[in-house]
């Protein structure tokens, strides 16, 4: 099942607790000491390890309130608000202010309630463990409390990456053990029952470029200022690219001293040293590394490594070890965290399928529209019509989807966002049970995240990034420097979604929100940069370099244990996916779920006496 990870938290509801469930939860911390919150009952409301630094509690008559992360909210301040709680309706709104990306707990009057960040970078499970329904911010914590196995449904659909639509991607990988939405807050009740409340709705998304640049520009200060403090060593990743360059220069108005980061690319034809450079020679206080590709750890590196790989599995794999090599060199320079602009491609722009309600509201705008980005991304003429004609409800496209998982899709496909897909090997029982699942949402009369397609993907894009950003931040936590997406903090979302988003995005223009909103802080050179790099060539280094990895675990996959993959094509992707032809995400994708998998084995002390090493838990075909 894979060690217990350094960092959680347990939320107990205000009634009395089955035998022996606090004792398993030490057991769970090992030799840390973990910390305890009690209810005003007395009962134990919060276990957990490793929250020195990140929690924020209080205590005021009846009410329990906490915020775990990072938050605005001094202490003090803290006690101020829970003065002004009654009933748990009274928690989001004494809460709407705050910045930066926070779990919320709160005990009132026997009522428990929790939730995590609408980005989902911060999650929320649950689960039923002899009889009571506990919550925890690790999904893995409960899996180990109730001896849950691996759902080989939601592996399978985790071989979809980034396109496995919304409500799917969000289900814990293990059996009984379930997510709260993001979103969504889970109450328990006194009497043992639970129920869920939406706690976050979008923003209208009618504010013109100017007023919503502005509203982007104080909600990112606001996100940075939270992190850093004057004089501060901070770490900071420096691309070139707008968001994490924007990241940098808003770190500098709050007074950090920068350690910057920029990675080098082997290709001549690549810009992005040069754009970093640029922006470097305007940042004051900063000390500016730059590493070549020689420099560093190869790509792919440490596949085979024992490491806790967190709840959910990532391609960030393929530069796992690189990026700790990173952190290191800035922990030695004193940085106490890192800034990254991870995210900004997710939140800061909207998806093409705007075009959709534009070309409603105003034809002849959403036919230019529509005419720019056919051109932009080559679409044919009949597929783009009839794309921008469909009206069928949400559960309606589920339900196409699901036949079509094998067949190829080229991004957003101007309806509902994007089209899952399965890669070539993936098992014939995988296409099943994708399939299964999507009927299933489907069945179920799934909601988009918004009536309007163009809004639905927009949020479903930003939510791609806090999912993504979480193995970011547990990454940083085990290599020691704390890593912070701050495009992903709930506050930057909400202030990105309330442009107008044809205005947000275009095919004529590249992040035009994010560009006016740092107009006057970035230089004009950064801000007028229209390219993308890439780092093929030290991808497909990284692939030589650990060819003997690749090959082992192409003769020994847990997805074809677990009849997830087809054990030829998987083996021939393994051996050559230098030859791979558009499969490249498909690929990192794989690895991601089969590096998961392999990391259940690496096992901690036990829970009990018994010494023995647990069997291997990865699921196998049945």
């Amino acid at each position: 099942m894979g060690a217990t990870p350094a960092r959680w938290f347990v939320v107990l509801p205000d009634r009395d607790l089955p035998p022996g469930l606090l004792a398993r939860l030490r057991n769970l911390a090992g030799p840390a000491v973990p910390r305890t919150v009690s209810h005003a009952s007395g009962r134990p409301w919060l276990v957990g390890c490793g929250l020195d630094e990140d929690l924020n509690d209080c205590a005021v008559g009846d009410v329990r309130l906490a915020v775990v992360g990072t938050c605005s909210l001094a202490p003090a301040e803290l006690a101020a608000r829970a003065h002004r709680i009654t009933d748990t309706p009274h928690i989001e709104p004494v809460l709407s202010d705050l910045r930066g990306s926070f779990h919320v707990l709160a005990s009132v009057a026997g009522h428990t309630y929790v939730r995590g960040s609408f980005s989902g970078q911060r999650r929320m499970y649950r689960a039923q463990a002899d009889g009571a329904t506990i919550c925890a911010d690790r999904s893995r914590v409960l899996a180990r409390l109730t001896d849950a196995e691996p759902d080989t449904a939601q592996l399978a659909l985790r071989l979809t990456g980034d396109t496995v639509p919304h409500p799917l991607g969000w289900g814990a990988l293990w059996r009984g053990v379930h997510a709260v939405q993001p979103g969504t807050a889970l109450e328990l009740l006194p009497g043992g029952e639970a129920r869920t409340r939406r706690w976050w709705t979008p923003p209208t998304g009618e504010l013109p470029l100017d007023e919503a640049a502005a509203g982007l520009r104080d909600a990112l200060e606001q996100a940075v200022a939270v992190r850093v403090r004057p004089d501060e060593v901070v770490g900071a990743d420096l691309s070139g690219g707008m968001d994490s360059t924007s990241l940098c220069f808003l770190a500098a108005q709050a007074g950090a001293r920068l350690v910057t980061i920029t990675l080098d690319a082997g290709a001549s034809t690549n810009e992005d040293r040069l754009y970093a450079t640029r922006a470097a020679g305007h940042l004051p206080l900063s000390e500016h590394l730059i590493f070549e590709p020689a420099d560093v750890p190869a790509q792919f590196s440490g596949l085979d490594e024992p490491v806790d790989l967190g709840d959910e599995p990532s391609a960030l794999v393929r530069t796992r070890v690189e990026q700790h090599y990173l952190a290191e060199r800035m922990r030695t320079r004193g940085a106490r965290l890192r800034l990254s602009g991870f995210g900004g491609d997710q939140v800061i722009q909207s998806q093409p399928s705007y075009v959709h309600g534009l070309l409603r509201r105003s034809p002849a705008a959403g036919l230019r529209h529509a005419a720019g980005w056919r051109a932009r991304h080559r679409r044919p003429l009949g597929a783009t019509v009839r794309a921008l004609l469909d009206r069928s409800p949400y559960a309606a496209w589920l339900t196409e989807s699901a036949d079509l998982l094998r067949t190829p899709a080229a991004g957003d496909d101007l309806r509902w966002g994007l089209r899952p897909r399965l890669p070539a090997w993936a098992s014939e029982q995988t296409v099943e049970l994708c399939r299964e699942r999507l009927l299933a949402a489907a069945r179920d009369a799934a909601e988009p995240l918004h009536r309007e397609r163009g809004r639905h993907s927009w949020i479903a894009s930003a939510q791609r990034g806090g999912r993504l950003a979480g193995p970011l931040a547990h990454a940083g936590q085990l290599a020691g420097l704390p890593y912070h997406s701050p495009f992903c903090d709930d506050a930057v979302i909400a202030a990105a979604l309330a442009a107008r988003p044809h205005e947000a995005a275009g095919p004529w223009s590249y992040k035009p929100l994010l560009a006016t909103a740092m107009h006057g802080l970035v230089p004009d050179t950064i801000l007028r940069r229209t390219t993308k790099d890439h780092f093929g060539h030290e991808w497909h280094n990284g692939l030589r370099r650990n060819r003997h990895t690749l090959a082992a675990w192409a003769e020994d996959s847990r997805l074809v244990a677990a009849g997830l993959a087809d054990e030829d094509a998987l083996r021939r992707a393994l051996h050559a996916p230098q030859l791979l032809i558009g499969g490249i995400a498909e690929f990192e994708t794989t690895l991601g779920v089969e590096a998961w998998l392999r990391s259940l084995e690496h096992q901690d002390t036990p829970d009990t006496p018994d010494t023995t090493r647990e069997k291997n838990s990865a699921p196998t075909a049945h």
